[in-house]
């Protein structure tokens, strides 16, 4: 059974920083893109960034320069580090794991910038 398991969440003020993890078990992964989504309440999950096997990562515009995605391959863990944090990152931030024919998803973890 797979599961990715998602830690690090939390309340921040405006300008801290949170790190998140996630770690994949229950299957090989060999081939495969690991991201981070948000969803706020009241709209819709969006992409906060990726990043696959291969190191090649992607980033929502609104985060660039502040969060960094990274991976541990032998973990099958990835972190997402989140500096300069604002009030409308403030969400449910979901870690997923996507390959050719599969795609999972972790429970969510809070995350709650203050102002």
């Amino acid at each position: 059974q797979v599961q990715l398991v998602e830690s690090g969440g939390g309340l921040v003020q405006a300008g801290g920083s949170l790190r998140l993890s996630c770690a994949a078990s229950g299957r090989d992964f060999s081939i495969n893109v690991m991201g981070w989504y948000r969803q706020a309440p009241g709209k819709q999950r969006e992409l906060v960034a990726s990043i696959t096997s291969g190191g090649i990562t992607n980033y929502a515009d609104s985060v660039k320069g502040r969060f960094t995605i990274s991976r541990d391959s032998a973990k099958n863990t990835v972190y997402l580090q989140m500096n300069s944090l604002k009030p409308e990152d403030t969400a449910v931030y979901y870690c997923n794991l996507a390959g050719a024919t599969f795609l999972y998803w972790g429970q969510g973890t809070q995350v709650t910038v203050s102002s």
